[in-house]
């Protein structure tokens, strides 16, 4: 038994080193001292984060990145939290087919969404003139990561709660934000946290919907690899995975990470 069980620990230890080595290379490859993206690094220095920090096309794609991906995680809680509502609550015999609707563009391959909506705004005449289009794709590839998370919140709340309020005399909506909404706050927030970062470091959408201009900074990281190979790319890079640590730490501090199992 025990030899299974050192044999289960090295098999998981093996797969965390997998998955983590590619980021600790990345990390370490950023405070390279020479001007070649290499590993092992040659020296210690910060100059690659100060060179991120003082290019104005990373910081322009960043601030981008940033806005849109807070943009796209608001829209998709305002538009998956009502639709996974529905779902559970009120959907009745066509609650499978709404559910493979909302849940389409996670079921599809994320370059097919891109092109029908690049086929769609040029059919309607707007192309990728404005960043409206490539904030539509982020929100209809993230709403259904949000859907999910508040529809299993829901399932674990007894709807005797809610009966409970309305026998009261709360109406619908004070049922839904003084009873309902508290108690599935953390599918709510586990789902934003979700899109966000989907949105943040998305590639396929970005990659055709951006327009001149409007480039977000996965793709101006794609760009600046095709011409430079200096330790720049690697420092944006921990940027943004800093990034997601700090929305995955952001939300330890409002409802704690026990609070998302469900």
């Amino acid at each position: 038994m025990k030899l299974w069980r050192g044999l289960f620990g090295g098999l998981i230890g093996a797969v965390y080193v997998f998955l983590m080595l590619p980021i600790a290379i990345v990390v370490m490859a950023s405070f390279n001292s020479t001007r070649a993206l290499r590993f092992p690094p040659e020296g210690f220095s910060l100059r690659w984060y100060v060179a991120f920090f003082e290019s104005e096309p990373f910081m322009e794609s960043f601030r981008l990145s940033l806005v849109l991906g807070v943009a796209a995680t608001v829209a998709s809680v305002l538009i998956g939290t009502p639709a996974a509502l529905y779902y559970v609550r009120f959907a009745g015999r066509w609650r499978e087919a709404f559910r493979l609707y909302v849940l389409a563009p996670l079921l599809l391959p994320e370059i097919l969404t891109a092109i029908a909506l690049l086929f769609f705004y040029y059919q309607i005449g707007i192309g990728t003139k404005s960043v409206a289009g490539l904030f539509i794709g982020h929100v209809v590839v993230c709403i259904p990561f949000v859907f999910l998370q508040v529809t299993a919140s829901l399932y674990n709340l007894s709807p005797s709660l809610e009966e409970a309020a309305r026998s009261l005399g709360a109406s619908p909506w004070m049922t839904f934000l003084r009873i309902t909404l508290p108690l599935i706050k953390p599918g709510v927030i586990n789902g934003a946290l979700f899109a966000f970062i989907i949105s943040f470091d998305n590639v396929s959408i970005s990659l055709l919907l951006k327009g001149i201009g409007s480039t977000p900074l996965p793709m101006q990281l794609f760009d600046y690899l095709r011409w430079g190979f200096d330790p720049t790319t690697a420092a944006a890079s921990v940027v943004s995975i800093l990034m997601t640590l700090g929305a995955v730490v952001l939300v330890d501090r409002l409802v704690g990470l026990r609070a998302m199992r469900f």
